[in-house]
């Protein structure tokens, strides 16, 4: 549990309403907590398949028969359950967003906390880092993304800033970045402000929104009638693709209507949103914005 203290342990595998004979994936295996616990609900003919791209989650996998571990990022979900013979599962679990080893690690640059070399890469072998992002982007590149991922207000003059500042030399470290931008960040809001920037960095670098679109889209194939998908999400954009996913298997715009005015959807809604109790958030800081949806396959 001192990689990743998982978020919502109960809630999220129970909405995944398992049968002991059943396959379940878990797409964001990390420290394996939400994955232990859907083993030991699991019957000695059931199957887990558990996905993570981070080389460091690798050393959590887990001695059990039924259970596989892929290093891979979960945008490949289809492709490699295939490869493993299944078409077909009876749930998918997700936690999206960053763990806690990744936030702890200072190397890995992705804490507001430490000074390291921007880096945000959730997989270490990805070609794009955050270095990348913020000194090769154009400034109309970094702007759409610092307002799109991170709803920064003043996303436009902080482009800017990082533009004129790397001109003289290149910003190699998250306290480089923090320095350069120090007129946007009041003292006040300094740590909201950053977070924000960090994240849509983070966003652009591991393209969580593009990946977590094409998952979706492969849990209507994947799925069984009757199905669970149980997804948590850190942030309103992942929070509102879900949430529109579930609702009519689409992105954007609305399901198109039969002859008879009916629509024809994938998923039907389990339950209500379910956030974390005062008392895990406690225990646990990470879960103070997870979101918890729940749905079933029709």
């Amino acid at each position: 549990m001192e990689y990743h203290n998982p978020v919502l342990l109960k809630e999220t595998v129970d909405g995944l309403n398992i049968k002991e004979d059943g396959v379940y994936v878990d797409v964001t295996f990390g420290g394996g907590g939400h994955s232990k616990e859907i083993l030991n609900r699991l019957g000695e003919n059931g199957k887990l398949y558990a996905f993570d791209q981070d080389q460091d989650a690798l050393e959590n996998t887990i001695d059990d028969s039924r259970f596989t571990l892929i290093h891979q990022n979960f945008r490949h979900l289809k492709k490699f359950l295939r490869f493993y013979g299944i078409k077909k599962v009876d749930g998918i679990l997700g936690d999206f967003g960053v763990s806690s080893h990744q936030f702890d690690v200072a190397e890995r640059g992705f804490s507001l906390r430490f000074e390291a070399d921007l880096d945000m890469r959730m997989d270490q072998e990805g070609e794009i880092s955050a270095y990348h992002v913020v000194n090769e982007y154009s400034e109309e590149d970094l702007r759409s993304i610092l307002s799109l991922y991170g709803e920064v207000r003043n996303a436009k003059g902080i482009a800017a800033q990082i533009v004129s500042a790397r001109s003289e030399e290149p910003i190699k470290t998250t306290e480089e970045l923090r320095v350069a931008l120090q007129r946007f960040l009041p003292k006040h809001r300094e740590h909201k402000v950053l977070a924000q920037i960090y994240q849509a960095i983070r966003i652009e670098v591991n393209q969580e929104i593009e990946v977590l679109k094409e998952f979706l889209l492969q849990t209507q194939e994947l799925l069984e009638k009757g199905g669970r998908l149980s997804l948590i999400s850190y942030h309103s954009l992942e929070d509102r693709l879900v949430k529109r996913y579930i609702r009519n298997g689409l992105f954007e715009g609305e399901p198109e209507k039969d002859f008879y005015g009916r629509v024809e959807v994938p998923f039907k809604k389990v339950g209500k949103l379910i956030i974390p109790s005062n008392e895990e958030i406690k225990t646990n800081n990470r879960a103070r914005s997870a979101k918890l949806r729940i749905a079933e396959r029709l």
